[in-house]
């Protein structure tokens, strides 16, 4: 079993014991507790090149990246440099995330936020909104069409964004598919966690024109971005880069050009 079918199973593994837990019509009924919408696709749209800066502890690809952060005290880092968005992982297993994260990043922050997860049942979709994420992940290397589509759907009626990702033009033609409006370009191959940048600018000439763009994986530094702006990307996701940072509100303020005042990425 490859790592991106261990990670499916865990995740489906990690549905069924919430479940369990919390029954879905419990969990369904917690939707009128939800708080004030926070428009995600919105912030990526706005002049110049966003920033969907992550919180993430660790990874299969890097293993501990930074075990003992403080979640709030990172995302507020986040906001105060510039950011347009965050991305809270919320896989426990491998990326040693929770729930409990994405509410205290709600709380800590007026950003909107993506949870960001091996979703692969329509109970993630519910987590998601009653937990304070105003948009969900769905990898479309994960998913069949219909199960695409079903959650694609669900995600929507529940008022989430989707940031439907692809790795390759078969993947971003299925996406299409379903109409998604914001496609995530992931540089990094989930089979063989290869990463290249140049993945990005091989797929946006296939990306239809009104579409939003997110480039993930890989983009560390100013001049990449600045490469990926002049192609027409929306926003980038990045998170190693900031997880690691001594400063992150300095890093953050590095990525976005919060601190310049004559040359901007637009």
């Amino acid at each position: 079993m490859g790592i991106i079918e261990q990670l499916i199973e865990g995740a489906r593994e990690g549905v069924q014991e919430r479940k369990r837990e919390l029954p879905p019509a419990e969990l369904e009924a917690r939707l009128s507790a939800r708080g004030e919408d926070r428009p995600f696709q919105e912030a990526l749209t706005r002049p110049g090149l966003s920033l969907i800066a992550e919180f993430k502890r660790r990874s299969p690809s890097a293993g501990d990246i930074a075990p003992g952060a403080d979640i709030a005290a990172q995302v507020a880092a986040y906001e105060r440099g510039g950011a347009a968005a965050l991305s809270v992982l919320t896989d426990q297993r491998h990326f040693g995330g929770s729930l409990e994260d994405l509410r205290a990043a709600r709380t800590a922050a007026g950003l909107p936020i993506i949870r960001k997860d091996f979703i692969v049942d329509p109970y993630q979709l519910y987590e998601a909104a009653v937990n304070g994420a105003d948009a969900v992940l769905l990898i479309v290397r994960a998913l069949d069409d219909r199960e695409l589509r079903a959650l694609y759907e669900e995600a929507r009626a529940l008022d989430l964004d989707c940031l439907v990702e692809v790795h390759n033009a078969a993947e971003l033609e299925r996406a299409l598919e379903v109409d998604a409006e914001v496609i995530g370009i992931n540089n990094r191959d989930l089979d063989e966690q290869r990463v290249d940048i140049q993945t990005t600018f091989e797929l946006m000439p296939d990306v239809p024109a009104g579409k939003t763009v997110v480039a993930e994986s890989g983009i560390s530094g100013r001049e990449e971005l600045m490469e990926l702006d002049r192609v027409g990307v929306d926003a980038v996701l990045i998170g190693g880069a900031l997880m690691t940072a001594a400063d992150p509100e300095l890093k953050t303020r590095e990525l976005t050009g919060a601190d310049e005042t004559h040359e901007h990425l637009y």
